[in-house]
This record gives C-alpha cells, structure tokens and sequence, in this order.
C-alpha cells in the first residue's frame, strides 16, 4: 500500500496517513513467522512492529521533517526540547498479533507543547481510522467520516490487567472484577490493546481503566486525544486531572458512569474511610 503525503497537509491528515501506513505493513505482515526481538520483563517486538514503525516514520519525515518523534522502538528522534513531537506505538497488542488473534491498534499523536493536537489509531484488520484534530473525532471507514459519539449504553468496561502496577495495593483494577457494585452495572472486557481506548470514544465501550503513569505515553496518547475530543470524561484513576497524582486513566462515555466507576476505585484506597 502506498501512502502520498506533503507538506500541505494538515497535522490531522498526517496522522491518518501515518497510521494507515503502519497498519497496511502490520496487516500484510499478519499470520507470517516473525522474528522475535526480546525487550525484557517478558515483552518483546516482532518484524511486524519494526517494520510498521518504520513505514510510519517515512510518512513523518516526508510530510514533516522538522519534527521530533518518540517511537515505541525507535526510542527518541529529533531534539529533546522539541515543541512538535510524535508519539508513535506501531503495534499495539504486540503478544495478541503474534499469537495471530486480530485485536491490535496502530496509534501515532502530534503533541504540540504539552497538548495532543492531531492523532489516529487505525485497526488494521477492519481499515477504521479514529482521528482527531484535536477539537473534534472522527470515524474513517475508506474515505468516509463519521462522527465519534460516546454512550455507555453497552454497559462493556474494558481493564487493563497488564504489569506495571505503580499504585498497588491501593489499586488494582482487577479488583473492580470481584466489586459487587461493578457486577451488578458491568459487563468486563480485556482485549489488551489501547484500541478500546478508542472504542469508548465511539460508543463501543462504556468506560476503560488502567493504572500507570501515561504522560507522553506512545500506547495512550491517541486514544486519550480521540476520548477527549469526542467529549468522554477523562481523569486519573482518582478522579484528578490526568496525568497528576496518581496518575493512571479512567475515561467513561459519559459523566453518570464516570462517578460509578470511580466510586468503586475509590473504595480500595486504604488512606478513604
């Protein structure tokens, strides 16, 4: 697949362009024997994340070369200090794509001092593209848009259940699985990939939760940006702004909720009667 890009374009268009490029190496990649590349901890990348990441990085230094980007794999490019940087995760759900399960997101963001200012995460199994100019979301199916428009209406929550958990015990969100309240309201879902970040924003997830400290993260950005702009409710794990504190990411379709899930978050803190 051939991507075409200049420097007239938008920021936005270039982070769907960007997204799409990645996506078409990792969909024509899929289902092949992949050299492994070991990262510690028991995680590692494929050919597939090199290869997306570096048909990801072409599109940015084409359409635009004074940028700096932080790569998943690549790690840092361009000046530290750099206003205008990319955050690029070019397989997200690495372990799902190599045991040949479908559920994988390829997310590029334009932060722009300290704001996401464009961003996409392409499924490449499905040729959707969640973008945002930073005011607005979008659904891009071909060359059709449709507005992103949350609801909580599925009643689905996906967790994130993946390592590092910086604030145990006085969170897990495992434990929401055994919370009564959240049985009762819920419906849990773990599909390990930020892709259900994005689904949140358009109304296929109710909420998603995740500890860990996500500023400038390359897996979250995207679909924090997409949440933001379609008018999700956005915040720590604590109900503080993101990215202070605590840190971690609790985004819900709406307000109502929002409040029911933190409610239940906040009754594991040990220092809350």
């Amino acid at each position: 697949m051939t991507i075409t890009i200049t420097n007239t374009a938008t920021d936005a268009e270039t982070a769907r362009a960007a997204a799409r490029a990645g996506a078409a190496v990792v969909r024509d990649m899929f289902g092949a024997s992949l050299d492994r590349f070991d990262k510690g901890a028991g995680d590692f990348a494929t050919a597939a994340d090199l290869a997306a990441e570096q048909a990801i990085l072409d599109v940015l230094r084409a359409a635009r070369p004074d940028d700096a980007v932080t790569g998943e794999e690549a790690g840092q490019l361009g000046r530290a200090d750099a206003r205008r940087r990319w955050l690029v995760d070019p397989l997200c759900g690495t372990l799902n794509y190599a045991v040949r399960n479908l559920l994988v997101a390829v997310n590029v963001a334009l932060r722009t001092g300290s704001d996401i200012t464009a961003a996409a995460a392409a499924d490449p199994f499905t040729d959707e593209v969640f973008w945002t100019d930073g005011e607005r979301a979008w659904l891009r199916t071909g060359d059709q848009d449709e507005p992103l428009v949350p609801s909580a209406d599925s009643r689905l929550v996906d967790l994130n259940l993946d390592p590092p958990f910086p604030n145990a015990p006085g969170f897990r969100a495992a434990r929401l699985l055994t919370e009564p309240a959240f049985v009762e309201r819920f419906r849990p879902r773990v599909v390990s990939t930020t892709l259900a970040v994005a689904w949140v924003a358009a109304g296929r997830r109710a909420a998603y939760v995740t500890d860990g400290h996500l500023d400038d993260s390359v897996h979250f950005a995207a679909g924090i940006a997409l949440c933001r702009s379609a008018g999700c409710v956005v915040t720590g794990i604590h109900g503080q702004p993101l990215h202070t504190g605590a840190g971690g990411l609790l985004v819900a379709a709406d307000q109502e909720t929002h409040a029911a899930l933190l409610d239940m978050v906040n009754r594991q803190r040990p220092d809350l009667p």
